[in-house]
């Protein structure tokens, strides 16, 4: 049975090889983008992100099968703050009432391998505060300190950690929604780029993100694995980050930790 799956950054990437996937398989899919998409939007701030969710319940007619949130940036400014946390965030609690109206609904987010790596404090308790304003002071606070490495990880960090709390609420397992997310290792799409072509940059990637598996993986690898958490054979997953990352979670982190 055909699906209406809305996805977020569909311009490129892993967003976009998975509604590609999605639409072979007969779904219909909901891009949600800066541009190149069905819903235009900034997700790095209230008016745009408060026009993506009113957009996407007008070409849904108010219901959602499933859910995916890949848009995201990668930057050493206060903006992953904004987009990777809290416009995913509002993008994921702004639909679920779409999603609760479904006979199977699915959500899923993009994490990051980067989640588990050093991150702000500050930034990640105000994001799961809720309080917008403290993460961006703090997250400035960081650029400021030339640690401005950190507002990345820590965006992915603290949603992440929004997932595992919000999945086994009433609102989501309790309105029979399965809520996860996929965290990958170095993916090589537009967003990385860059970083391939600076020699320096992809020995500190290297280093950071070891992936003794198959290495560098291409983006169909992850919309795969994200369209399995959002298909209806997602019964009893909830709550899990999976990373596909190539052994780079498990190198770095050790057996001790599952």
């Amino acid at each position: 049975m055909a699906r209406t799956i809305a996805v977020s950054g569909t311009a490129s990437g892993i967003g976009k090889t998975l509604a590609g996937l999605l639409r072979e398989q007969g779904d219909t899919v909901i891009g949600v983008d800066l541009r190149d998409a069905d819903v235009c939007a900034d997700l790095g701030g209230a008016e745009g992100r408060a026009e993506a969710v009113a957009q996407v319940l007008d070409l849904s007619g108010g219901t959602l099968d499933a859910l995916v949130a890949c848009a995201g940036v990668s930057d050493f400014t206060e903006l992953p703050v904004k987009v990777n946390y809290f416009g995913v965030v509002a993008l994921m609690e702004g639909l679920r009432p779409a999603l609760a109206r479904a006979r199977a609904p699915r959500a899923a987010v993009v994490g990051s391998i980067a989640g588990t790596h050093p991150a702000d404090d500050a930034i990640v308790r105000a994001c799961l505060a809720g309080d917008e304003p403290a993460a961006l002071e703090a997250a400035a606070k960081a650029v400021a300190a030339g640690a401005g490495s950190r507002t990345y990880p820590s965006s992915k960090a603290a949603l992440a950690r929004w997932m595992r709390r919000a999945c086994v609420t009433p609102e989501w397992a309790g309105a029979g929604i399965p809520l996860n997310a996929v965290a990958p290792g170095v993916v090589k799409t537009p967003m990385s780029a860059p970083l391939f072509e600076d020699e320096a940059m992809l020995k500190v990637m290297n280093e950071a993100v070891p992936m003794p598996l198959n290495g560098y993986a291409g983006p169909e690898v992850i919309a795969e694995a994200l369209r399995w958490l959002v298909s209806p054979a997602n019964t009893h997953m909830t709550g899990q980050v999976v990373y596909v990352d190539g052994g780079a979670e498990a190198t770095l982190r050790g057996p001790d930790v599952f």
